[in-house]
């Protein structure tokens, strides 16, 4: 059963006297410890997909379901817990805070989950090290490669434990062997720790080595699926 879907959903955007369907009916869903690549040329509604999903936006109409809940009734309260706890999101940019350490970046998300003192401490230092970073805590942004600050990132979207990791064109701004080495430890934490990954990627090749399964879009739409 899936963790995460859409059933029928559609997104319009007005611009000006025009309207833009970025998603058109799309039903898709995606089950707990999976990995799911989407892919399709620009403008064929990945991101929009994955923000709806994310709760950073909501569908003009259908339906979005996490663990079986509807979405639409949330509150803003209520939206705001799901992100901060039930989905992990991670961008291109990394959007790291360039005055702290890679620590205190982890460290600020537990901050507004409530974790407290010791155990915030604690929690970062483990997140990081599950990463790859533990030499590497006390170094900010500019002392970090682009595959370093990914990972830092990728610590900081798991902060709270979420079971979604959605995450859009993490390897843009990588090149091929830092991307890999990115998509291998996501392809860890989906077989060691049960995490669900849903992954926008241009790159074919990346998501064919990686995924369990490829989902084509053009247009706001679904057209094909692949599985491995």
């Amino acid at each position: 059963m899936a963790l995460i879907e859409t059933r029928e959903v559609t997104r319009v955007y007005k611009m000006g006297t025009n309207e833009v369907t970025a998603l058109n009916r799309v039903t898709m869903g995606v089950d707990e410890a999976e990995f799911v690549a989407i892919q399709g040329t620009s403008g064929s509604g990945k991101s929009t997909l994955l923000n709806v999903l994310g709760g950073l936006d909501r569908p003009t109409s259908g339906d979005v379901l996490f663990d079986s809940q509807l979405l639409g009734p949330f509150s803003k309260k209520q939206m705001a817990h799901y992100r901060r706890f039930s989905v992990g999101m991670i961008f291109q940019n990394f959007n790291l805070i360039p005055t702290m350490t890679a620590a205190e970046n982890v460290r600020l998300a537990l901050a507004f989950g409530g974790t407290r003192g010791v155990e915030r401490r604690e929690r970062a230092a483990s997140l990081l090290d599950r990463v790859g970073l533990s030499g590497r805590m006390d170094h900010r942004p500019d002392e970090m490669s682009g595959g370093e600050q990914q990972r830092v990132a990728i610590a900081r979207a798991l902060a709270n434990r979420p079971r979604v990791l959605l995450a859009d064109e993490p390897t843009g701004n990588l090149d091929s062997t830092r991307a890999h080495e990115l998509l291998s430890l996501l392809r860890e934490m989906v077989d060691q720790d049960r995490l669900t990954v849903l992954l926008v990627t241009h790159d074919r090749e990346l998501a064919a080595s990686f995924a369990d399964r490829i989902i084509m879009m053009k247009d706001g739409s679904v057209v094909e699926e692949f599985t491995h």
